[in-house]
């Protein structure tokens, strides 16, 4: 599993995710930090990767509007705040939910991560 993860999460995250055994990158690391959101859509699909976000309103368009023209996304996640922090302390939680996901197809999916695992 390739996982972008859009700007409002911290690095650490990253880290996370790589020590579980998943190939993790983040915006800033791909250059895309501060690029509008179709940027780091597209950048996602051409790379691989699912997508991990908070914004609900523009990337599940954006997924809408790929699907609706007939082309293919390796699938977006999204994590609602309420339920997963972006806190330090919180990172092992939404790590343990990704986790959960390796070997999933995500495909043109878009998931939202419904319950955390406490740590």
């Amino acid at each position: 599993m390739r996982v972008l993860l859009d700007e409002m999460y911290p690095a650490a995250l990253a880290e996370g995710l790589r020590a579980a055994g998943v190939e993790a990158t983040t915006a800033a690391e791909l250059r895309l930090a501060g690029s509008p959101d179709p940027e780091l859509f597209a950048a996602a699909v051409a790379g691989g990767y699912v997508l991990l976000t908070e914004n609900v309103g523009d990337f599940t368009r954006l997924a809408a509007e790929h699907s609706m023209r007939g082309e293919h996304h390796p699938g977006l996640v999204i994590a609602l705040s309420p339920r997963f922090s972006r806190r330090p302390t919180r990172i092992p939680t939404l790590v343990a939910a990704i986790e959960r996901m390796i070997g999933e197809r995500l495909d043109d999916r878009v998931v939202y991560l419904d319950r955390p695992l406490e740590p």
